[in-house]
């Protein structure tokens, strides 16, 4: 009976915490109340008289032993926070990079794509912000490419087990006290899964919670950390379980071999990467960062957004990912709708008073007053946007007000790696630290958007920021940072 009441006292529960009632302020409502009720016994009021306020003293003393048995009640259901202890992020070997006179080539020789396919692909590759150094897996190499479940399956172990082999040694974690693992791949589903192979080549425990995600788009990593977050959360008596969390995107199985320009594009953009993250509840794990908040906004119920990225077959049998021209403005829209609702939770007070001064005034007067952007450079040190393109930043940047400081990691990482899907935002948060730009406390807000359509945030706080010299995916190259990409 009384577990089944506590849901009905939450929001009880959410008003003391919110309003931080000390046990200060509970021992002197109590002692006031004792006090004024022996001063009342002894004094020579009326009995009518003493008889109500000694009642309403009683009643004094009764509110302070319920609020405070509220306040440690409140205290003990507040939800416990989750830590990154730490990240790693696969680099491919040099061996295996695709320049764009080497792309152009390979495209020529493969007898995928005719002359206009071919001029189409390099113009995108050349105006999309990529370095000379980006890479793809080794059965795209081959001519023609081999789009085997074999050679996908190879990509898959050899991103995969380097990420996790990077952040165990990292963490000195032991891979028998990871006890849920979420691998996210957007393409690449096969059986067993992805994660079933962590699973096997790490020897977890029989007990280990389980989630492969697909179809989800470049936010799926976000959701990832979420899904882990929350499943932590539930094992109350298992503060030293961690939490493996990996993102990447398979290529060699869904590389298009036609000539629809929509489904060319991601021929383009997308490259080979992979990062996994190892997360806790407990911050004697030598936690680097706090989770402090995480958002998903889902537009998939108008059909525009639903549309606008979407896995098909063209006229020729041939599958591919199909991105619609609309695909910015539907972002746009999905992150205006993000930003409503992560605004009030992040941003400071007079921020969010000017916004909604300047909705009233918008309703009120119609015309003549332009919409308030909140400044969410305010709320937050640092940014890692998902690298989509230069495309996606632009707007990014733009819709904003960032400076090009702000967005250098996005654009540093595009370069480099470039579109790696959902794993894109820790290659961002890795070339910030390799700057040496995170400090203590600093706030890093990282935002993905996804098909379906979907935008998603993590925001992580610092609390330990990496030795100067940690190796990571930009070791050897940090030096060449930034360069011009516009």
């Amino acid at each position: 009976m009384a577990t089944s009441s506590l849901p009905l006292l939450a929001p009880a529960y959410r008003f003391l915490a919110s309003r931080q009632i000390t046990l200060a302020a509970f021992s002197f409502s109590a002692t006031a109340a004792l006090r004024a009720t022996a001063w009342l016994s002894s004094s020579t009021l009326t009995t009518h008289h003493q008889t109500l306020l000694l009642y309403a003293g009683r009643l004094i003393l009764l509110a302070a032993i319920v609020a405070l048995v509220l306040y440690i009640t409140s205290r003990r259901l507040r939800q416990r926070p989750v830590y990154l202890v730490d990240y790693a992020c696969f680099r491919p070997p040099a061996s295996l990079r695709v320049p764009l006179a080497k792309y152009v080539e390979h495209a020529e020789l493969a007898a995928c794509f005719d002359a206009k396919s071919v001029g189409f692909q390099s113009r995108l590759i050349e105006r999309s912000g990529f370095g000379e150094e980006t890479c793809l897996p080794p059965a795209l190499h081959l001519i023609p490419p081999e789009k085997t479940l074999n050679a996908a399956r190879a990509e898959a172990q050899r991103g995969i087990f380097s990420a996790v082999d990077a952040v165990l040694a990292k963490t000195g974690v032991r891979a028998q006290d990871i006890g849920v693992v979420v691998v996210n791949c957007t393409l690449f589903s096969t059986t067993p899964c992805m994660a079933d192979m962590v699973v096997r080549r790490y020897g977890l425990r029989s007990d280990v919670r389980c989630f492969n995600l697909s179809g989800m788009g470049c936010s799926a990593g976000i959701t990832g950390v979420g899904l882990a977050q929350n499943i932590l959360l539930q094992q109350r008596g298992d503060d030293g379980a961690y939490a493996l969390v990996v993102s990447t995107e398979i290529l060699t199985s869904d590389y298009y071999c036609g000539d629809e320009r929509a489904m060319l594009l991601q021929n383009c953009l997308f490259r080979m990467g992979a990062s996994a993250a190892l997360l806790s509840t407990s911050r004697g794990a030598h936690a680097r960062y706090r989770l402090a908040r995480l958002v998903r906004t889902h537009a998939g119920r108008d059909g525009r957004a639903y549309g606008c990225v979407q896995q098909e077959d063209d006229a020729a049998g041939e599958r591919g990912i199909a991105l619609s021209k609309e695909v910015m403005s539907v972002a746009g829209d999905t992150l205006t709708a993000h930003m409503a609702t992560l605004g009030p939770l992040v941003l400071p007070a007079s921020e969010i008073l000017v916004y909604a001064l300047s909705f009233v005034a918008r309703r009120v007067f119609n015309r003549g007053v332009k919409p308030y952007t909140p400044d969410f450079r305010t709320a937050f040190e640092h940014f890692c946007i998902h690298a989509g393109g230069r495309a996606v930043i632009d707007e990014l940047q733009r819709g904003l007000g960032l400076s090009d400081e702000l967005v250098e990691p996005s654009r540093m990482a595009l370069h480099r790696f470039g579109n790696t899907s959902s794993s894109s935002v820790w290659y961002e948060l890795a070339y910030l630290e390799a700057k040496c730009r995170v400090r203590k406390g600093d706030r890093v807000w990282m935002i993905g958007f996804g098909s379906g359509f979907k935008c998603n945030s993590a925001v992580w706080v610092c609390l330990r920021p990496p030795a100067p010299l940690v190796s990571g995916p930009w070791d050897g190259c940090m030096h060449r940072y930034p360069v011009a990409t516009k």
